[in-house]
């Protein structure tokens, strides 16, 4: 085997041209991960957890949530989650001036898209990654088998503690009072 001695850092990205929205580049431990612009259920699954947050954000006023933002841990760690939600205290100290998270927003949502690698991405290597930063929440969902994962921070790393279908409803310690039937998502 031999051993990877390129790492791709921001700076890489920076210098990428702009594909119009198309691709989607993502470094974890620098290695680069594109991906296309997905499925439209995908990005419908997104949108729903996204509005129902943010609707509770405003009537709560503890946080935001935002889509697809850039999530820059380190110069070789940088990726773009389909949602996020940050409480005031990191919105006010985890933002740099150009808009990406610094620091770890609490609540990580990844959609699942198609194809075994992507799904071993998001299931595998950035739960790791999200664990070792400190996201306290991460939600994997999946349109296809209308199913959500909650993994919660437990003894410093993520740990799943429950898959939800159709019929239950989405909760969280993180988020008091939040809630939304997992049908919601898919319809």
């Amino acid at each position: 085997m031999v051993a990877n001695s390129l790492y791709w850092t921001t700076a890489d990205l920076d210098a990428m041209p702009d594909d119009g929205g198309w691709l989607r580049h993502e470094i974890i431990e620098g290695e680069l991960f594109v991906t296309r612009a997905p499925h439209i259920r995908h990005q419908g699954a997104a949108s729903k957890i996204h509005v129902r947050l943010e609707i509770w954000s405003e009537e709560t006023g503890l946080g935001r949530s935002f889509e697809t933002p850039g999530v820059v841990f380190t110069p070789t760690d940088a990726v773009i989650p389909d949602v996020v939600w940050a409480s005031k205290l990191r919105l006010e100290q985890g933002i740099d001036t150009a808009g990406h998270f610094t620091i770890a927003p609490e609540l990580v949502v990844e959609i699942l898209s198609s194809g075994a690698q992507n799904e071993q991405r998001d299931k595998s290597i950035k739960l790791k990654l999200y664990s070792r930063h400190g996201v306290q929440e991460y939600w994997i969902v999946n349109w296809q088998l209308q199913t959500l994962e909650i993994y919660r921070r437990t003894d410093a790393q993520l740990q799943l503690v429950a898959t939800l279908l159709v019929g239950d409803i989405l909760t969280s310690p993180l988020l008091s009072g939040f809630s939304v039937g997992i049908d919601r998502i898919f319809s």
